[in-house]
């Protein structure tokens, strides 16, 4: 089974015209995603759907939302990591 999980887009690099990246914060835990294959431009604030680094897509920030919380209530929160710590 395959998860995306939506995360917000902080800042773009695209210094590498192969390879656009964005910093991209998921629920408190910030990590580089590809960006360079999204059918659509993306901007900072912008929110995606990532999957094993890669962007996916762009979502709303709704359905952002919407997807987060439903995967808080899927997971006890001690088993949730703590950012501070990534």
């Amino acid at each position: 089974m395959c998860l995306a999980v939506p995360g917000k887009i902080l800042s773009i690099d695209a210094s590498d015209p192969e390879m656009k990246m964005a910093k991209v914060d998921f629920d408190g835990m910030v990590t580089d995603i590809c960006i360079q294959w999204l059918p659509e431009e993306v901007k900072v604030g912008d929110y995606i759907l990532a999957h094993v680094g890669m962007a996916l897509n762009r979502i709303d920030e709704e359905e952002a939302r919407q997807t987060l919380e439903a995967l808080r209530q899927m997971t006890p929160p001690e088993d949730l990591p703590d950012a501070s710590t990534v």
